[in-house]
């Protein structure tokens, strides 16, 4: 993802119930918080209701701590008839502002979804 001058689509601080016995952020509580944030890219580029169909190439770096302020960005970068492929890519900032650090990343793909929710073309109105 460019660093130009982007917006986080969500952000949350973790707390005292998201934390795991090794004293980090459960890494279902981030997935969760990932799939969110591409939930809201998906549904914008398609212009209504998604689900998540897959999620490819996740990958954790490093721990969520229970201070750190969690910013999540996403990125339509493919998109299919049916189908998007959504960049999502999870920042910590630490230190009081002071110190980002590259958390977590993932490829989801979403489908959109018509009123039955059965798969439609992502350019056609909800």
């Amino acid at each position: 993802m460019s660093e130009t001058s982007r917006e986080p689509v969500l952000r949350v601080v973790p707390g005292p119930t998201d934390i795991n016995a090794n004293g980090h952020i459960f890494g279902g509580w981030v997935l969760s918080q990932m799939d969110i944030a591409g939930g809201i890219a998906a549904s914008q580029r398609s212009n209504g209701p998604v689900a998540t169909v897959a999620i490819e190439g996740m990958k954790f770096i490093t721990p969520i701590h229970i201070r750190d302020l969690i910013s999540v960005y996403a990125n339509v970068e493919r998109v299919g008839r049916t189908s998007m492929g959504v960049r999502i890519e999870v920042i910590a900032t630490r230190d009081r502002g002071k110190t980002d650090i590259k958390v977590t990343e993932g490829l989801f793909t979403f489908v959109a979804l018509d009123d039955q929710h059965r798969p439609r073309s992502v350019d056609s109105i909800a």
